[in-house]
């Protein structure tokens, strides 16, 4: 039927159409190649809508200029011979339109066209589309041949617009997934609500191609008002509680709506609950473009992204609970501390300082000057609190020493006591894992090797962080880091690997004290 050069033609056309992945360009390419194939001067590829009736979603033409088109005006929505092929769709070849019983005719502008060819284009058994082509070259009538050649390229153009179609699917659940989670890192950072709130509006309106998106949240009434929207004029509307989106919020059921009036315009639109997880504690609204109709999938995706953000506000919600509960468990234990340890100290120095104005000048000069020894450690003490008052990271290193220490001795005879000064919050996670090992390794020598009493650890955060461990034992061998000892070896192993100094050292009065530091990490 075919001659070599007819079938090597077609062959070049089902591979053009074949290539690419981008659904737009594919519908150009498949138009275009059919023209090329047949010699028609005019073509297009109408993409059919079913619902809520078949109408023409997409209008894909080539041949026709952008002036030309534009006098025109609305591209067709599928009356005349093009309505013919959606509600029959099988090929239809005519001569000449005027004549068809079907025709209706061209707007102004539009330029003559007598000859048609139209073909459907069906994906996996259910129509696609329809791909029309006119005005065979030299004024011809389309054959029988052309029709045969159309409807071979009508098969492998159903098949490349099917993968473009799982190509971009795939690739917009990637960008909502992407979209999800940023939301949820923001959220579970700690970000402001409102300004994840906008986000979510802005994020909606980019991956649904909407003309507008509003975020609204109920007010103390009762009443959904936008709080968020891209659109700024619409900030502070109050949707109607008659409407689509009060009815979503009220059943925390998303909706697809083909005619939403909620807002100025009436257009088609996705209503989306943010539930958290069953009570709806905002709605988010993606408007369409004039003409478009949202597809059950552009539901779906839209819906998991809503219920993933309603998710991951709970989760913020809770985490932010419990930040507070946290803070209020902390300054419960920093008011103990100071009632126990501050007042009572500041107590004893008052009666310090009364017993020296009965004392004799050298006596009461001592008592002085014993006081003031007293009113720095308290002064540091205080200082301490208030820095245990900026952060949960502070309290959680604190409390691992205080553990430490206590874990250390709580079986021995040995009387521990615990100094702590600086912002413990600049130790990063890394050195404050070494500083924990560090007190308990060092308290655990003094316990089974040093016969102790007493053993003081004190942690000083400045420049450095700098621990001291003193006791009153028996002291240490002339060299106890020559490694004979493995305890000693691995504090003298973390320094080194920390980039700091360790040192044990006789003390004067009999015992032992042991000196670890290590530098603040930069920044």
């Amino acid at each position: 039927m075919f001659d070599v050069e007819v079938r090597d033609g077609l062959i070049d056309a089902v591979l053009a159409v074949s290539s690419g992945l981008e659904l737009e360009k594919k519908l150009h390419t498949i138009v275009h190649t059919a023209m090329g194939l047949v010699d028609a001067r005019y073509g297009a590829v109408g993409v059919i809508a079913s619902e809520p009736q078949p109408v023409l979603e997409r209008f894909v033409f080539e041949g026709i200029d952008p002036e030309t088109a534009e006098l025109i005006g609305p591209l067709p929505a599928g009356h005349g011979m093009l309505g013919l092929l959606m509600q029959s769709p099988e090929v239809i070849r005519v001569e000449d339109l005027s004549q068809h019983p079907a025709s209706i005719g061209f707007p102004a502008h539009h330029p003559p066209m007598r000859s048609f060819l139209g073909v459907p284009i069906r994906i996996r058994g259910q129509v696609y589309g329809n791909l029309y082509l006119t005005e065979k070259a030299d004024g011809a009538a389309f054959t029988e041949a052309d029709e045969v050649l159309v409807q071979a390229l009508a098969g492998a153009a159903g098949i490349a617009i099917d993968n473009a179609r799982l190509y971009q699917a795939a690739h917009s659940r990637q960008l909502w997934i992407e979209a999800t989670r940023d939301i949820s890192t923001d959220l579970l950072a700690g970000d402001d609500p409102a300004a994840v709130h906008r986000e979510i509006a802005t994020k909606a309106l980019a991956l649904t191609a909407s003309a507008v998106t509003v975020y609204a949240t109920p007010d103390d009434s009762g009443q959904l008002v936008v709080t968020a929207s891209t659109r700024a004029e619409l900030l502070g509307r109050t949707l109607p509680v008659s409407g689509s989106a009060a009815t979503a919020f009220m059943d925390c059921l998303p909706l697809r709506v083909s005619d939403f009036g909620d807002l100025d315009e009436r257009a088609a639109a996705l209503v989306l609950p943010v539930c958290e997880p069953d009570t709806a504690t905002a709605v988010l609204v993606c408007v369409a473009t004039p003409g478009k109709q949202f597809t059950e999938a552009d539901l779906d995706m839209a819906a998991a992204f809503t219920a993933q953000a309603g998710l991951a506000l709970h989760l913020a919600t809770a985490q932010r609970r419990m930040r507070e509960l946290d803070v209020l468990t902390d300054r419960d234990r920093i008011a103990r501390d100071l009632h126990d340890h501050v007042i009572q100290r500041l107590f004893a120095v008052g009666l310090s300082l009364q017993g020296a104005l009965k004392a004799d000048q050298a006596e009461g000069n001592r008592r002085v000057t014993v006081a003031l020894d007293d009113l720095q450690d308290v002064v540091e003490e205080i200082r301490t609190t208030i820095f245990d008052l900026h952060g949960g990271s502070v309290t959680r290193l604190r409390q691992r020493i205080e553990q430490a220490v206590t874990q250390m001795t709580v079986d021995s005879a040995v009387r521990p006591a615990l100094h702590i000064s600086g912002p413990l919050s600049v130790v990063d996670a890394t050195l404050a894992d070494h500083a924990e090992a560090v007190v308990r390794e060092a308290v655990s020598n003094v316990v089974r090797h040093a016969a102790a009493r007493s053993v003081t650890v004190s942690v000083t955060v400045e420049n450095d962080l700098t621990i001291g461990v003193s006791d009153d034992g028996v002291g240490l061998g002339p060299d106890p880091t020559d490694g004979t000892r493995s305890g000693l070896a691995n504090l003298a192993a973390r320094a080194r690997e920390c980039g700091g100094r360790f040192s044990v050292t006789p003390r004067s009065g009999g015992g032992t004290r042991l000196v670890w530091s290590a530098p603040l990490p930069l920044g």
